[in-house]
């Protein structure tokens, strides 16, 4: 990077992190460091929700989802706008009236004490984990462009989040979020615009969409019904539905976003902002890794993009060899750009029968690229067993640091990382509350001082903040960080979501029922996952339902038994 993009990086993450500071103001009591005194509106909410949501593996590896498997993922998201509404009526209006700090603490009115530790334990679990991934996601950045090991960078991102939450607590995370979202509108929208600006004269916009269309990449929806399938209409609505409602509904990283809210009407207005904005941000998103790769069918792009494993091969006995295929791949390229342009030429001349021709033609250079690709990648891991060779997320950065304008450059690398520091003080937040509210303060220490609280609050931010961080030096072992962090979620948030669908809507079940039966179903759950019986959607429509089944049996095993013995 120029001196222009690291003083542009610098100023804005600097900026945020004393604009955050600033607003919070002095933290004196958990109310405050939680739910920022319930005094927050509508749009500061929505925003929070989606950088809660939005983290850097949205921005970083979204478009290199797009790239090597095209816009089907944007399907994830169908079932987003229906968990709105049933948020809106449900959940928010019973968190609100009883002034929870956490989701959690409403289980044990409802149901008992395990109940509630249980649930509150699978979400210390899963977000602890998630949260790792999201700091690992702007450390590749950091690594690449430094040159050196991501454990380092994984370190310093880490910390600098520390720092403010532990500081500000929720208003310094809520306010962090609110600039945030501003600016990485404005520079997604520059980075799309500089795409399409830099394709060759005779590929406008359009060229570019048929061009990727007919290479597989414009699969915007697939009507087939295929449990298989990770994204098709019906996992995207029906296990979408499930993930974005417990994701929404009983992740207290979320939950803790509108619990923020002045009022019932706030919390919901800015639930209903999310869900109207999120498809079309997530499918603009994904349009620019499309353009990508349009772009690179006229543009030479690496053999492999992660240029740290790439200089690891260099140095090694492999080089040679490697190199070789590096030459070999540069002819690839050349066939490929020519019949790239002359698929640009048939879609012009309108003749249906040469576009088709071309088209053939095309992808036949394609499988010729990717397979001299393979072989790289081949060599890699022989060079080095442990060698990450799934290189998505580092696709649209290697776009931004060698094509786009200085200054620009440091701008959407700033907004990686703001998404990345939005999405992770929402979860060292929630995580702290969870672990002060549900577990030291309800079992540890009942009656201690609102200091105390606010000590022990701080305690577990850094200590949650160091797990994470530990977790996020292995997550370069998950292959793509956007479908690994939703993986990890659908193992747990089905879940989740079952005891709270059976607290609100089943009102015998009593919590003993709901205890057995969410542990047996996490059972289920997470065999069915690891030997991958259905796509990972659908276990978030499987495990919620698996809860509210289960309960019911065990419910009337409990009855059946009261009445024998009466």
């Amino acid at each position: 990077m120029s001196l222009i993009d690291w003083i542009v990086l610098a100023v804005t993450l600097l900026s945020i992190v004393v604009y955050g500071v600033w607003k919070s103001g002095a933290t004196k009591n958990i109310d405050q460091y939680f739910v920022g005194g319930r005094s927050l509106p509508w749009y500061h909410i929505g925003l929070s929700v989606m950088a809660t949501q939005a983290s850097a593996i949205t921005f970083l590896s979204a478009p290199g989802q797009a790239y090597s498997d095209g816009m089907r993922f944007v399907q994830f998201y169908f079932g987003l706008p229906l968990a709105m509404i049933v948020l809106c009526i449900t959940f928010v209006p019973i968190f609100h009236k009883l002034k929870v700090y956490t989701a959690y603490e409403y289980l044990e009115q409802r149901f008992d004490l395990k109940t509630r530790s249980l649930v509150a334990f699978l979400f210390l679990v899963q977000r602890g984990l998630s949260t790792g991934i999201t700091i690992y996601a702007p450390s590749i950045i950091l690594s690449a462009i430094l040159n050196i090991d991501t454990t380092y960078t994984t370190l310093f991102i880490g910390g600098l989040v520390i720092f403010y939450t532990v500081y500000g607590g929720t208003k310094a995370v809520s306010y962090t979020q609110l600039l945030q979202m501003s600016i990485i509108f404005l520079g997604m929208f520059a980075a799309g615009a500089m795409v399409v600006a830099l394709l060759p004269q005779n590929v406008g916009f359009g060229h570019a969409l048929k061009l990727a269309g007919k290479l597989g990449r414009m699969n915007v929806i697939d009507w087939k019904f295929d449990q298989n399938s990770r994204y098709n209409i019906w996992s995207g609505i029906i296990g979408g539905f499930f993930l974005q409602l417990s994701y929404f509904g009983t992740d207290q990283s979320q939950v803790g976003r509108y619990l923020t809210g002045s009022s019932v009407g706030q919390s919901r207005m800015g639930l209903i902002m999310n869900g109207l904005i999120k498809i079309p941000m997530q499918f603009c998103i994904l349009l620019i890794g499309v353009l990508v790769f349009a772009f690179y069918q006229f543009n030479r792009p690496p053999m492999f993009f992660n240029q740290y494993e790439v200089k690891q091969v260099q140095k090694s006995e492999y080089a040679p060899q490697y190199n070789a295929l590096e030459t070999e791949y540069t002819a690839a390229f050349e066939k490929r750009k020519a019949t790239a342009n002359e698929l640009v030429n048939a879609i012009d001349s309108k003749d249906d029968v040469r576009v088709e021709r071309a088209k053939m033609k095309l992808q036949q250079t394609e499988d010729a690229v990717s397979k001299i690709r393979q072989d790289g990648i081949a060599i890699m891991k022989k060079n080095n067993a442990q060698a990450d060779t799934n290189d998505t997320n580092y696709v649209f950065l290697n776009f931004v640091t060698h094509y786009l304008p200085k200054g620009l450059i440091g701008l959407l690398i700033a907004i990686v990382f703001m998404a990345s520091m939005g999405s992770t003080a929402s979860a060292l937040n929630s995580l702290a509350s969870t672990t002060v509210i549900d577990i030291y303060k309800r079992g540890v220490n009942k009656n201690a001082s609102d200091q105390n609280y606010l000590n022990a609050s701080r305690v577990a931010t850094v200590f949650w903040g160091l797990v994470c961080i530990a977790m996020a030096l292995y997550a370069s072992k998950l292959g793509n960080l956007l479908e690994a962090v939703n993986q990890l979620g659908s193992y747990i948030y089905g879940t989740i979501l079952g005891v709270f669908v059976t607290a609100f809507y089943l009102k015998n079940i009593k919590g003993t029922a709901v205890f057995i039966a969410a542990v047996l179903s996490e059972i289920i759950i997470l065999i069915c996952g690891y030997y991958e019986v259905v796509a990972y959607l659908w276990l978030n429509a499987i495990g919620c339902l698996l809860v509210i089944g289960l309960a019911l049996i065990v419910n009337l095993f409990f009855e059946d038994r009261a009445t024998s013995q009466s």
